[in-house]
This record gives structure tokens, C-alpha cells and sequence, in this order.
């Protein structure tokens, strides 16, 4: 929290506009083109960025593939989580999120710019449903998704939880490429009280192709993504603890 009014302090002046545009592109998504809507969503994070005292370091950059229709699957750590990603991401990303984030301000308003959908955990049905439209979205109008596989933030800092093999339904329905994406002190800008600068590293690792997961369950290809995602995150923290 203290972050986030330290963020909201050193762009005061901004602020006001930048939040009835946000709302207003929220509200009449449909008038905006994706690269619009991200654009806006860059310049709102790259700001608060600065104001926040908060530095992206993003990597494999390369490892995106060219063509549209892919899948992010990133450990959660925290609320700050999806702005890291959008910070550096060049091509517009859709979201899916549990149903309680949903009503967050700000959060909503994200959203609904880059067309995401709620989950309902609770609700089975609602659950399928989502998956069939997130399968449409990707196989028929080429949008790209980011998907927390853990279902929840960790709490355990740079420790993730169990991937989850159903959030990966979307991905074998669709045959499109998987990216494990590893999010690395992602928790420190909005969840913890320090506002001491702060990097938050972003790695895109290398694609899982449709060859290579079509023989996998989803709850193998879920450990996979999650091992992959850990052992990334386990040498970048140890490489730093050598530079420190």
C-alpha cells in the first residue's frame, strides 16, 4: 500500500486523467484496438514504475514466438504480477483471473482493456466456460493469454505452489505454444510495506511446442511448466546472492 500511494504522489498531476481515460477505454473496450489499449496500459505502468521506485528487468524477450495465439503461463506471486508483464510484453496479452480480483479497482478496469475473464473457482460450469472462450479467442481470433497456473498468489515469495493441470486445458485444446514465464520478486512492489527500490526480473523461457506436450497429461505438462519456471528462478537468486 505504501508503494502504491508513493506511485499516486509523484504522478498526481497525472493521475486524474489517466484514470477517467483508463475508465473510459474500460467501459467502451470495443472503440480501442488491442495495441491501443496496451499502449495506454505501458505508458500507466511505465510511469508508475518510476514514481514507485520499481525496475523491470525482462528477459528472453526473443523466446516469444512471432505468431499470435500463444499462452503465458507465469508463477504468481503478488497484485503486481500482470503489470510486470504488460511493462514488457511487445504484442498485446488477454488475462484470466479469479473471480474475487475482478471487482479490484484498477484491476478491473485492466481487465476489461485487454478483454480478459473472470474464473469462478467455485463454479465448475462458469469454469468451462471460460476455457472454451479463452480456446476460441486463441484459435480463431489469434489473442494471446496469460494464465496464473498456482490459481492463487504464493505467499511464499520466489517459492511457487502446485500448477494446477486444468489450467492448462486451454492450451491442449487449442495445440498452441506454451510459455512458462518465471516472475522473480514480483511480491515486493505491493506486498510487502518497503518502498526501498526494487527490481522485479521477468523471464519468457523457451516455447513448449504442440509436439512437445501432445503425448502429456495436463498435470505432467503442469509440472513440467512449474519445474521449469523454479529452477529459472532458483539461479537467477543465486547468481544475484554472488553479486551481492
Amino acid at each position: 500500500m505504501k508503494r502504491i500511494l508513493l506511485m499516486v504522489f509523484r504522478n498526481i498531476l497525472l493521475v486524474p486523467f489517466m484514470w477517467i481515460k483508463l475508465c473510459y477505454m474500460a467501459k467502451y473496450p470495443h472503440k480501442f484496438s488491442d495495441e491501443k489499449h496496451l499502449k495506454m496500459l505501458k505508458f500507466i505502468t511505465e510511469r508508475a514504475n518510476k514514481g514507485g521506485n520499481v525496475i523491470i528487468d525482462a528477459h528472453g524477450i526473443e523466446n516469444i514466438p512471432k505468431e499470435d495465439g500463444f499462452i503465458f503461463y507465469p508463477n504468481h506471486q503478488g497484485m503486481y504480477d500482470m503489470l510486470a508483464i504488460v511493462n514488457v510484453v511487445p504484442r498485446p496479452v488477454s488475462v484470466v483471473v479469479k473471480k474475487e480480483a475482478a471487482n479490484v479497482p484498477f484491476i478491473k478496469q485492466v481487465i476489461s482493456c485487454v478483454r480478459g475473464y473472470a474464473i469462478d473457482r467455485d463454479d465448475v460450469r462458469q469454469g468451462m466456460e471460460v476455457i472454451l472462450n479463452i480456446v476460441k479467442d486463441v484459435k480463431n481470433k489469434k489473442k494471446n493469454f496469460v494464465i496464473f497456473a498456482e490459481g492463487t498468489r504464493s505467499k511464499n515469495g520466489n517459492n511457487l505452489l502446485e500448477f494446477k493441470g486444468g489450467s492448462f486445458k486451454a492450451a491442449t485444446k487449442t495445440k498452441c505454444p506454451i510459455v512458462p514465464v518465471a516472475l522473480i520478486d514480483s511480491f515486493k512492489p505491493f506486498d510487502t510495506k518497503s518502498i526501498e527500490p526494487v527490481t522485479v526480473q521477468v523471464h519468457f523461457l523457451e516455447p513448449m511446442y504442440y509436439e512437445e506436450y501432445k503425448d502429456m497429461k495436463t498435470t505432467e505438462i503442469a509440472e513440467v511448466v512449474k519445474n521449469r519456471i523454479q529452477e529459472t528462478i532458483n539461479k537467477n537468486i543465486k547468481k544475484n546472492k554472488k553479486n551481492d
